[in-house]
């Protein structure tokens, strides 16, 4: 097997790719701040031993946050002309410019693991107090503008807004996009291999979109009503709940000291409210056939019976019960059977899997890291450590790339990438700066 990278050339990376308090995923594909992107690589600075920075990039996030609570996928901080759709097809009208869509709130988890295992309390306290309030926001605004009638389920109006963006499971709701009648030019086909992204047919209905939102003036009750793409995203609401247990915690337990509960009472009660409201209204989408969680076309409403990463991220929720659990830990087994190099983001055995195209197989280091997470928090210790071997498989075959061909290991996408290295640094092979202080924190706890 080829050499493992070593970790300081993960640290190289995110130094690369940072641009002045924000972290690029990688120059020229993606040359703004993505918002999980940013979340995953504050992991990665930590773990690099730079906290301040790691707490930086989530502010220069939070910069985007509108008046809302909406906190966007994407914050144009600068311009770049090698992306598409940059701010002036998006439309919206303040500064820093951002899209009109969210992206999975990994966000909260990872504010948790700053604070809890980062070395520096007084930076710690300082920083939470000062973010911690716009989180709640937007936490609040995923319940109440995606989910205005309460059935625990937020919903996502556009593909790229799972994370997921070409996911088999978007193929049926997409068909009721009609296609943009406009010509545009992508740019991300010129940077990197065309068979490893997303389809023309499927461009034109994210544009589509695109152009929907601004027409309506990104009005939360028209999008609700007329969006012709509605779509209850398991991800999503995995990790909006994951997000949400996490912030209550915070609040509760870790930052008690910074009187959040009392500055901030009223929406932990909503938050509660909506942990129980999905905790009940997800089981819904569980596929006892399949033997995992389906996502919903709200539009249609059929279960999209994919089996997909989406389905088993509610092992990082802490939703399925033990049948529930047990069941998906014997679907990753049989998974990583058939694609060793990580949970490939499609099931091996679908008639639609294409491991090296984006979302239809790849396998993607962070999306592992949720998993692991989810098996070792229900007992499934024997799972998780085959998904993070088959993680650090990945690098040792192919190094820092965007997502790797779940069957072969090879690089796909883009290089020299932001959220592979943090997930190098922070998890798979954590500088010997990071390992000591997780073992002196343990020394503390027993003594």
């Amino acid at each position: 097997m080829t050499a493992m990278p070593d970790a300081p050339s993960a640290h190289d990376i995110l130094k690369l790719n940072d641009l002045g308090g924000y972290t690029v995923p990688t120059r020229g594909l993606y040359p703004f701040q993505w918002n999980w992107d940013a979340a995953i690589t504050a992991l990665g600075w930590m773990a690099a031993g730079d906290e301040a920075r790691a707490w930086r990039e989530v502010e220069r996030l939070l910069e985007g946050q509108w008046d809302n609570g909406m906190v966007p996928h994407i914050v144009f901080h600068g311009d770049a002309e090698t992306y598409f759709p940059g701010p002036e097809v998006w439309g919206v009208q303040r500064s820093p410019s951002t899209s009109a869509i969210s992206q999975p709130p990994v966000l909260a988890s990872v504010m948790k693991i700053l604070f809890e295992e980062g070395r520096d309390r007084t930076l710690a306290e300082q920083k939470l107090a000062a973010t911690l309030p716009a989180v709640i926001d937007y936490h609040l605004w995923f319940y109440r503008e995606r989910d205005p009638e309460g059935t625990g389920r937020v919903c996502s109006y556009h593909p790229w807004e799972s994370g997921m963006d070409n996911s088999p499971q978007w193929d049926g709701p997409l068909a009721g996009v009609p296609a943009v009648d406009a010509e545009y030019v992508r740019r991300d086909t010129g940077l990197v291999d065309p068979s490893e992204r997303p389809h023309k047919y499927e461009y034109d209905r994210y544009i589509y979109l695109v152009k929907f939102f601004q027409q309506n003036d990104h009005d939360a009750k028209v999008l609700y009503r007329d969006c012709p793409y509605r779509v209850e995203d398991i991800s999503l609401i995995s990790i909006l709940h994951r997000g949400t247990r996490d912030l209550v915690t915070l609040c509760e337990e870790d930052a008690a000291s910074l009187d959040l509960v009392n500055a901030h009472g009223e929406a932990l009660f909503s938050l509660k409210q909506s942990l129980a409201r999905t905790e009940e209204g997800v089981q819904a989408l569980w596929s006892e056939e399949l033997g995992c969680f389906l996502s919903r076309d709200a539009r249609a409403n059929v279960l999209l019976e994919h089996v997909t990463t989406a389905g088993i991220l509610p092992l990082f929720a802490g939703l399925p019960n033990d049948t529930q659990a047990k069941q998906m830990g014997s679907l990753v087994a049989d998974w990583l059977a058939q694609a060793p190099y990580g949970v490939a983001s499609t099931h091996p055995e679908s008639t639609r899997f294409e491991p090296k195209r984006y979302w239809r197989g790849p396998s993607w280091l962070h999306i592992n890291w949720m998993l692991a997470i989810g098996c070792e928090d229900h007992g499934l210790t024997q799972e998780a450590a085959q998904i993070k071997q088959a993680s650090k498989d990945c690098i040792a075959a192919a190094g820092y790339w965007e997502y790797f061909n779940s069957v072969t290991g090879e690089g796909c996408g883009g290089r020299d990438f932001s959220w592979t290295a943090a997930m190098d640094l922070y998890w798979l092979n954590p500088l010997d700066i990071f390992t000591a202080n997780k073992a002196q924190d343990s020394a503390v706890e027993v003594s």
